[in-house]
């Protein structure tokens, strides 16, 4: 029989996913499970986007630009401007959601081979489309006591080699919640600039920050327009995950030059996403001032509900909808596996993503969770009564 790639071979699983086949045996049982394993918002989808969607009346379903519309990424480039982000609609293109513009980037920018730095731990799938790109992600590792802040800018220095091409930051951050400061973004910069290096940032998060801290983006940097791609989607910003609409940006002509030509090889964007995504640029404003309100509520309880239980900590998050909390258990992978094979209360039981899989070092992040606070708090509350009890009686449990 044939073999398959290295690449094939070598391709992670996903941490947030591969619990799966485990919840639907639990829920084939009777069991009832509060998701708080995947970035999936239970917040309703803008009434103008669906309305769009509904509305359209297309006899033909053609191709688009490989771009994207040029009637979205001019309002799209408008929307940036709201956030003091100054890019042109040929300064964009419009991918197959951010993991499509996280692929482009990469296979535009690195070499098989080439080396980038991310701090961790990051979005578990960073480590797939690096893995088929060819790319080797060499880590920086943040810490929890420090509510996973930018590590300082001497870790990085130490990972430089021949081979490093470039750093990725997701900011607001999964699955941390972290915000960067201005001061941490222009360490970053200085570092980019002294080695000449790719600077990627992951910004889909940026409408969810909390207690009056401020959005930086990295294109607010002065001085790297030429080393900034900015990654984006639509899929969190207006609980759209299905619509699967992103987009690269980039002021460096050779990068959006190149990236076009790998926008061409797979020829078009969604075309209803594309509708919706264009549509959903005239959401009221209390749309999102409703969204943050009730994340920062959310983000509130789990956050003091988790703390309260024994022996876990939990650091708050300033961005997105993510916390990591650290439990007293020996290892994270089979704490979940077990909520879903064997615990449950009431008939009720709690899906979580283990922490080791957004870490690339090995052994890191294995007493730790990402929790998503992606359901609304009754939900949240049956699940931490769910969590708590299930730390007293788990076999494994450190205290």
């Amino acid at each position: 029989m044939p073999k398959i790639s290295i690449k094939g071979a070598s391709m992670p699983a996903s941490p947030i996913r591969k619990l799966v086949p485990f919840a639907e045996a639990a829920k084939k049982a009777g069991r009832k499970i509060y998701h708080l394993n995947i970035g999936q918002p239970d917040i309703e989808t803008p009434k103008v986007m669906m309305d769009a969607i509904k509305n359209t009346d297309i006899k033909v379903l053609e191709y688009s630009h490989s771009a994207g519309f040029e009637s979205y990424r001019k309002k799209l480039a408008g929307y940036y401007k709201t956030y003091n982000i100054n890019v042109t609609e040929n300064e964009m293109i419009i991918t197959t959601g951010g993991s499509e513009a996280i692929q482009i980037a990469l296979m535009t920018c690195f070499n098989p081979g080439d080396e980038i730095i991310i701090p961790e731990p990051f979005y578990a799938n960073y480590n797939g489309f690096s893995c088929a790109s060819g790319v080797v992600v060499k880590p920086v590792k943040s810490f929890i006591e420090t509510g996973f802040a930018l590590p300082p800018i001497s870790e990085f220095e130490k990972l430089i080699t021949p081979k490093t091409k470039g750093i990725m930051i997701c900011n607001p951050g999964n699955p941390t919640g972290y915000l960067y400061s201005r001061e941490e973004l222009e360490l970053l910069k200085n570092l980019v600039l002294k080695y000449d290096l790719f600077l990627l940032s992951d910004e889909v998060y940026r409408e969810f920050c909390y207690d009056g801290k401020e959005y930086i983006s990295v294109m607010h940097l002065e001085g790297i327009d030429n080393n900034i791609i900015l990654l984006d989607s639509i899929s969190k910003r207006y609980s759209a995950c299905g619509a699967r609409i992103g987009a690269l940006i980039s002021k460096n002509k050779e990068i959006m030059a190149s990236a076009l030509r790998f926008a061409q090889a797979r020829l078009s964007p969604p075309t209803f996403g594309q509708i919706g995504a264009e549509a959903a640029l005239e959401t009221p404003a209390e749309y999102f001032e409703n969204v943050k309100k009730e994340y920062t509520d959310r983000r509130n309880f789990i956050v003091e509900a988790l703390n309260k239980m024994e022996g876990v900590f939990c650091p708050k998050p300033s961005g997105a909808f993510y916390c990591i909390a650290k439990l007293p258990i020996d290892n994270a992978d089979k704490f979940c596996q077990w909520l879903l094979e064997e615990f449950e209360l009431n008939g009720e039981t709690v899906m979580l993503a283990p922490a080791s899989g957004f870490y690339s070092t090995p052994g890191s992040g294995t007493d730790e969770v990402r929790l998503a606070y992606v359901l609304n708090i009754d939900a949240m509350k049956n699940a931490m009564n769910c969590l708590d009890e299930a730390l007293r009686v788990y076999p494994g449990r450190t205290l």
